[in-house]
């Protein structure tokens, strides 16, 4: 009798990290050449709505107008990012609150173009917003009475505007929470030094300044504090990282230690090269060139703003209209809430069913 063979049980598996089943890894990576399709695609479509806007209002007015490219509006936006980190040290909010509003606004621009909204409000707004969602909340009135020229509708008026171009996606991973993990087991190494503190801030430094660039839109937040440690302690990196991927580890892992040598060498590259504040005269020309090029239908009291808004009004007095008529039919048929109600509905309990008959 032929021996009977046991089926083994099935692989489990590999279980999926919690990075990867986040939000910011589906939607919020890209490569640099998506990144720059993007932004030159938003600004083309820009370009070509405020020309039309120009030319309905005057024509022949628009060929005067030099407009932005995509590199002077990521510049005009860079200046901004480090508004965030001078407002954060005026008002003291922890990391978390810089880094995630840092986040909004990069993200808020990968939907939207400076020429339609003034990366000045947007920051404001989006750093407002970071505070609540990171749970350090803070009041509108004094949050706006310490910024100079600053009302409570300059802050409202984009809230919900933000919130919808962020995709109401606002859990956002740090690289700087990555690299406290990354301080802390390489506690275990034989050569790593007793008070691992300084090593952090020097690494974090890099971090702070790596939020200039695009590196986190492109590399996950362990590939960047990873990057930021190498910067700071290269044979330390090189040691933890040679520990998480031993000689006789599986084929995916040496795949992962043949490919992390060029990743970290590119984002400290990115960090080194593009990790610094924008020139602030180049800027000035920048945004003096966006005041005459800005989307007529954003700037209040404009004829195409009054246009567009006595547009959008008669559609919503259209809608309310309708809304109105549909309601003076359902109180003529003697039901305000419709007939729906009304119609038996077939598996449900009836409640005027006696069972004591």
């Amino acid at each position: 009798m032929a021996a009977e063979t046991v089926a083994s049980p099935p692989v489990p598996p590999p279980k999926q990290p919690l990075y990867e089943a986040s939000t910011q890894f589906r939607n919020w990576r890209y490569s640099p050449e998506q990144l720059s399709a993007i932004r030159a695609s938003l600004n083309a479509a820009a370009v070509a709505v405020i020309r039309q806007t120009f030319e309905v209002e005057e024509p022949g007015s628009s060929s005067i107008v030099s407009f932005l490219t995509p590199d002077e509006e990521l510049l005009l936006v860079k200046l901004y990012v480090t508004k965030i980190t001078q407002l954060c040290g005026l008002f003291r909010f922890p990391e978390e609150v810089e880094a995630t509003a840092i986040t909004y606004l990069k993200r808020f621009y990968l939907r939207n173009t400076v020429m339609d909204w003034h990366p000045k409000n947007v920051m404001l707004t989006a750093l407002f917003l970071a505070t609540k969602t990171t749970n350090n909340p803070i009041s509108l009135e004094t949050y706006t009475t310490h910024i100079p020229k600053t009302a409570p509708s300059d802050v409202l008026d984009l809230e919900f505007l933000v919130a919808q171009s962020l995709g109401f996606e606002f859990a956002v991973w740090h690289a700087h929470r990555a690299l406290w993990g990354l301080c802390l087991d390489i506690q275990n190494l034989p050569d790593c030094p007793s008070d691992t503190r300084e090593l952090y801030d020097a690494a974090l430094k890099h971090i702070r300044t790596s939020r200039l660039t695009d590196a986190e839109l492109i590399y996950t937040p362990a590939q960047i504090a990873l990057a930021a440690l190498s910067l700071a302690a290269p044979e330390l990196a090189h040691q933890w990282s040679i520990s998480k991927m031993p000689p006789d580890a599986p084929h995916t892992s040496r795949l992962s230690a043949e490919t992390l040598p060029s990743i970290m060498d590119a984002i400290k590259s990115l960090i080194t090269s593009s990790g610094h504040p924008p020139n602030i005269d180049s800027v000035r020309e920048v945004d003096r060139r966006l005041k005459l090029c800005k989307n007529p239908e954003k700037v209040v009291g404009s004829q195409a703003y009054l246009a567009k808004k006595a547009e959008q009004e008669k559609k919503a007095e259209e809608k309310r209209n309708k809304k109105a008529v549909a309601v003076e039919q359902a109180i003529a048929d003697g039901d305000p809430f419709g007939n729906e109600l009304a119609e038996r509905r077939p598996g449900l309990v009836d409640y005027d069913d006696d069972d004591d008959d």
